[in-house]
């Protein structure tokens, strides 16, 4: 059975736990998630689309995130749901921890708190190995993409987290493209 930490206000540990999906937590505390946002060098995002047999948001599109497992930290988290879902090892690319945001429901036994990371690289589609029982496809998707989907209310947390596709070029990103500009 899948246990998650109970986390205080400040996100510190509490010592606690709690069992997957299990909404028991009282206000002011929390459950800890992840998303990882996959970023190709040109610009486009691995998206998936949840299975139709998904309780919530079937059919959406979103990035790859879920629960932190009790003892886990956030990183191996985001590191572990990516490769499940997608199959790709991203621990080796560009990026890592963008920002954090939080949700209270009072009264629901569901808050928590999501922190969101970006990985970049310049990566072959046959890489791309998704999880069949949790995704029903994926693409490489523009900003542009992204955004009708979200327009179309069909994004998963879009709005909380359309800073992370916001990409400004990293050093390594700009040593890329100048390489492939100069044909090598």
């Amino acid at each position: 059975m899948e246990m998650w930490d109970i986390y205080d206000k400040d996100k510190r540990r509490t010592g606690r736990t709690m069992k997957k999906n299990d909404w028991c937590l009282k206000d002011g505390e929390y459950h800890l998630t992840v998303l990882g946002v996959v970023a190709h060098t040109d610009g486009r995002f691995l998206i998936t689309k949840r299975v139709e047999t998904k309780a919530w948001a079937p059919g959406w599109w979103e990035v790859s995130g879920g629960a932190c497992q009790a003892g886990e930290d956030s990183k191996d988290a985001v590191l572990r749901e990516i490769k499940e879902e997608t199959g790709l090892e991203v621990s080796g690319w560009d990026g890592g921890y963008l920002f954090s945001y939080k949700r209270e429901n009072p009264g629901e036994g569901d808050n928590y708190f999501v922190d969101i990371y970006r990985f970049i690289a310049d990566f072959d589609e046959a890489d791309i190995h998704l999880q069949e029982e949790e995704t029903d496809g994926w693409m490489l998707a523009t900003l542009d993409e992204i955004k009708a989907f979200a327009a179309q209310g069909i994004f998963l947390h879009y709005d909380s987290i359309k800073r992370a596709f916001e990409l400004t070029p990293t050093e390594k990103e700009n040593e890329y493209r100048n390489k492939i500009m100069k044909g090598g």
